[in-house]
């Protein structure tokens, strides 16, 4: 077997062809998971291999939030077309329960002063100080979807037409609620260009209107339920469980930076993982907190599940970061050695 996977006459294959060559010449009882066990060992395999499977981890949700404006997300689309104003970037907060949200003008080059009295004047002034925060959007590409189109639109005078793009996003109907954010905050609908409806006219008592919105609050929880297990269900049968015990040795995922062209003086062949790295901690349901050393200092050391996979080697611990150099979010970048022609498309 050892002459089949690391000799310099082999070029270290699947376990199912290392098998398929091997029974030609030998047999032993349990042959085929013997080798299977040898080469999931290898920590050659391990760096260079990418899996062929199923995403690790089955979808784990947040908890759906009790009150308007308790819980919010947060992310910031960057890379815009600067404005008159200066501004080059949009701060997006969203209420995770109403999904109502607030869409701020910035500067990429904004201090964390500056975006505290944001945040202060817009939100806490509004809705009050939430419970918790979290980063990265889940409907991030209706959000990317809505910018390009906005910028389209109105070019370098996207600024002036933000609150426009706001009220028309919290006007319109959300699918995991089944209303509109803006009645889901309010508790009516919005009069607006579209339909200029008298709303509200029947004047409600101040018990009824605790009522009714108590009600809605309700209705909209369990319509969220709804759409989120449906939406685990579907995530679910794509998905393998995939745990770890403290103290277990796993590899770490890298990846090339997106948008560089994957060809170089190694291309193809870096090290698709790193490692092995010990977990010292669990955090959670799919989190991991990770041994890095020295060299990762300014890498986050807690990881998704679907980032690990298990390492089995028996080999001396090795830790190959001088091949590639990495950024914190784990990704390396592949530069082309020369660039040999150039070819214009004339495209429709």
């Amino acid at each position: 077997m050892h002459e089949s996977q690391k000799s310099k006459y082999s070029i270290h294959p699947r376990a199912d062809k290392m098998y398929h060559d091997m029974k030609m010449l030998y047999w032993w009882p349990n042959m085929k998971a013997d080798i299977a066990t040898y080469v999931s060992k290898c920590l050659t395999c391990a760096k260079v291999k990418a899996k062929h499977q199923r995403p690790s981890s089955l979808l784990v949700q947040p908890d759906i939030p009790e009150w308007k404006w308790e819980k919010i997300t947060m992310d910031f689309i960057t890379k815009l077309p600067k404005t008159a104003a200066g501004f080059d970037s949009i701060w997006v907060i969203v209420d995770r329960l109403t999904k109502s949200a607030h869409f701020l003008p910035m500067r990429e080059t904004d201090s964390t002063e500056k975006l505290t009295r944001l945040y202060m004047k817009e939100i806490v002034a509004r809705h009050g100080i939430p419970v918790s925060e979290m980063h990265n959007l889940p409907d991030q590409r209706l959000f990317t979807r809505l910018w390009k189109t906005c910028v389209i639109d109105f070019g370098n005078g996207w600024d002036r037409h933000l609150p426009l793009v706001e009220f028309s996003y919290n006007n319109s109907y959300h699918t995991s609620i089944k209303a509109a954010p803006f009645e889901a905050l309010y508790g009516r609908k919005c009069r607006s260009p579209v339909c200029w409806a008298e709303v509200g006219e029947a004047q409600l008592t101040g018990p009824e209107i605790i009522h009714e919105t108590t009600e809605k609050i309700f209705k909209i929880r369990d319509r969220m339920q709804a759409a989120r297990d449906r939406q685990k269900s579907y995530a679910d049968k794509r998905r393998r469980p995939l745990e770890f015990e403290v103290r277990d040795k796993v590899m770490l995922k890298v990846a090339p930076w997106k948008g560089v062209m994957r060809f170089g003086k190694r291309g193809k062949l870096n090290p698709r993982y790193i490692g092995p790295f010990r977990i010292i901690e669990r955090i959670g349901l799919v989190a991991y907190h990770l041994e890095l050393p020295q060299e990762l200092s300014r890498v986050h050391n807690v990881f998704h599940v679907c980032n690990l996979k298990k390492c089995l080697s028996d080999d001396t611990l090795i830790i190959p970061l001088e091949e590639i150099q990495l950024d914190d979010k784990l990704n390396f970048v592949e530069e082309p050695v020369e660039i040999m022609d150039r070819e214009v498309k004339q495209l429709k």
